[in-house]
């Protein structure tokens, strides 16, 4: 029996239970929407300056570093393993390529290119080692997250990174029609590629089929452990971009640049419906769990919140996110 066989075939009990329970499965399925639209509402009567436009483009400008690392960080959930060094990776790799540029004299675009490629390389790496040596995914990227956070402290010898140049630092800057940021046009697109890539292609669904099942996937004829290599590949590359974005937008690089995004960048897609288990999830919920977090932070920064607050609220998200994502395992499979 093939792959697509196995899947279409239900139970008629499975199929009556899922029908007896077809507004729970909608509200477990749909649930960062519906956090996301009390919020605004909740943050929208405290603080009427919430509304503003200056506000709206303030979210967006946050949600895009967020953004890209989140998109980054869904593609190892989704072949059900994790990688704790993409933050990490988004400092260490802009940082690498604002010194060659400095260093070499080279263009503006070489410099941010080298980055990325920098940042690709180490997704590639880390898909080896949990491929090819066998490493827990968990332990591998933790201690590379170190060796990265290590290496960026070294290179920038704790001081922080300005000569950026112009051209280096427009995209983070540059605005159209009365403010509104060009930047986040690179997540949008990021979300239209990397849906396309997820869907569309033998890759995205090497990869759904990989984290739902990886036996099953290596029975099919999937190369199990190149489709994890190529998804850990995929995300050091956003993470590349992210970096470069984050380093354009702040107009600097820092030596602890990126660790303030791990907690987030892992709770985005969780909270936007990607499986820890592996093999569910989509790019469209992993941009509500990133909108959710950004207007976590931005209301509760508006209703004069504390900012310590904010961490354990992003603690509690990650918390219910998971609870939900198991409940919804059980009783949908």
């Amino acid at each position: 029996m093939t792959a697509s066989t196995t899947a279409d075939t239900v139970k008629p009990e499975t199929a009556k239970g899922d029908a007896g329970n077809a507004p729970l499965a909608w509200v477990l399925q749909n649930v960062v929407w519906i956090w996301l639209v009390a919020l605004v509402v909740l943050f929208g009567l405290f603080n009427e300056f919430f509304f503003t436009v200056f506000n709206m483009q303030n979210i967006m400008v946050q949600a895009t570093v967020l953004g890209m690392l989140g998109l980054a960080m869904c593609l190892p959930l989704l072949v059900a393993e994790i990688d704790l060094s993409i933050p990490a990776n988004m400092g260490f790799s802009s940082a690498v390529g604002v010194i060659a540029m400095n260093g070499l004299d080279l263009p503006w675009w070489m410099g941010a290119g080298g980055g990325v490629a920098v940042a690709t390389a180490i997704g590639f790496l880390n898909g080896l080692c949990i491929t090819r040596l066998k490493m827990v995914s968990l332990i591998q990227t933790l201690s590379m997250m170190i060796i990265l956070q290590g290496a960026l402290l070294a290179m920038t010898r704790g001081k922080t990174l300005v000569q950026l140049g112009d051209a280096y630092v427009w995209i983070g800057q540059a605005s159209v029609g009365g403010g509104w940021p060009i930047m986040p046009l690179v997540f949008v697109a990021s979300i239209i590629g990397l849906g396309i890539v997820l869907t569309r292609t033998v890759l995205g669904r090497s990869i759904y089929a990989v984290g739902g099942n990886p036996i099953a996937s290596n029975s099919a004829g999937i190369r199990v452990d190149a489709t994890k290599i190529k998804a850990y590949t995929l995300a050091g590359f956003l993470a590349g971009v992210a970096g470069f974005l984050l380093a354009s937008w702040q107009m600097a690089i820092t030596s602890n640049q990126g660790e303030s995004f791990l907690l987030y960048a892992i709770a985005a897609p969780i909270i936007g419906g990607v499986s820890v288990f592996g093999g569910r999830g989509n790019v469209i919920g992993v941009m509500g769990g990133v909108l959710l977090l950004t207007i976590i932070q931005v209301g509760l920064a508006i209703v004069s919140v504390p900012s310590f607050y904010v961490g354990m609220i992003g603690g509690l998200m990650i918390f219910i996110a998971v609870a939900v994502d198991a409940l919804r395992v059980r009783m949908f499979g």
